[in-house]
């Protein structure tokens, strides 16, 4: 965990800390929860839906974040600030103590995102039998990550679909997955994945659209019947599967998934556009009555 932290500072609590003192960061635990957020040109991107997911995983272990949304983003702006960075991802995590004394971490990790080749080219998935224990939560999993990722090492593949007991491919190893047939879109069950954020927004594209969107279970013998297929995520937006095992598609040419991923780049940008005023205005706010 610690070796993912980049920058000259982190912030435990709303106080900051040089990024040489790591005796706070040993707090964070496989109870954890945490959020990453994508910071584009110094703008936390959907910063409100991570903060509600957060408090999500939080009731539904049973407790609650006690430190508040404005708190949250007034430490996440401030991060951004004194680590002058504008564009990278931001980690927050809630260490494994679910009252009062719990500590709230943030900071930059060392961030990847696909080349304007790839989106192109398109990337290369495997199947990989296993699940998240409980996918509704984001929980720190350090072992499940190493074993995914010497897995896709071994095969050479950007990313791992799951694929759990009853032979349903759920989710990626850190996004959602989406197949096309025809002009319908496919995806596992909500109950069954982590709701990924640029999963929500790809749900409404979809509707507002009027491509028609089927949750149900995806059973890895029927992966021939579709026409492409493509992962969502934070760091990877809307990304087109061109393999899937020896399964090859043509999803970097399909007309469905140029349509959502060409809408979801213009809700970005409109995104980016209000929260830079919204920021300005709590900015200003900030030095004039605190």
């Amino acid at each position: 965990m610690k070796k993912e932290v980049v920058g000259n500072y982190y912030i435990c609590n709303g106080e900051i800390y040089p990024l040489q003192n790591k005796e706070v960061l040993k707090g964070i635990t496989s109870s954890s929860i945490y959020e990453v957020i994508r910071v584009v040109k110094g703008i936390p991107l959907f910063v409100e839906e991570h903060i509600k997911r957060m408090k999500r995983s939080a009731e539904l272990l049973g407790s609650r974040l006690y430190r508040s949304d404005k708190d949250i983003l007034k430490d996440i702006l401030k991060l951004i600030k004194i680590n002058n960075v504008n564009n990278l991802n931001i980690k927050l995590v809630c260490d494994g103590k679910y009252d009062k004394d719990q500590n709230f971490l943030i900071f930059f990790i060392k961030s990847y995102y696909p080349e304007r080749e790839l989106y192109k080219r398109g990337i290369h998935t495997i199947l990989y039998k296993g699940k998240r224990k409980n996918p509704n939560i984001k929980s720190v999993n350090e072992e499940f990550k190493r074993k995914v990722k010497e897995k896709l090492k071994e095969k050479k593949a950007f990313e791992a679909l799951l694929v759990d007991e009853n032979n349903n491919i759920t989710e990626g190893s850190r996004s959602n997955v989406f197949f096309v047939k025809g002009e319908k879109v496919y995806t596992a069950p909500s109950s069954k994945v982590l709701l990924g954020i640029t999963r929500s927004h790809i749900v409404g594209i979809c509707k507002k659209l009027g491509i028609e969107i089927i949750e149900r279970p995806i059973a890895v013998e029927e992966l021939d019947k579709f026409d492409g297929a493509f992962i969502t995520g934070t760091s990877v937006n809307v990304l087109p599967i061109t393999v899937i095992d020896n399964r090859k598609y043509t999803s970097v040419i399909n007309p469905i998934i140029s349509k959502i991923s060409n809408e979801y780049v213009k809700e970005v940008k409109e995104y980016l556009i209000k929260e830079r005023k919204k920021i300005k205005n709590i900015i200003k706010f900030e030095k004039t009555y605190c």
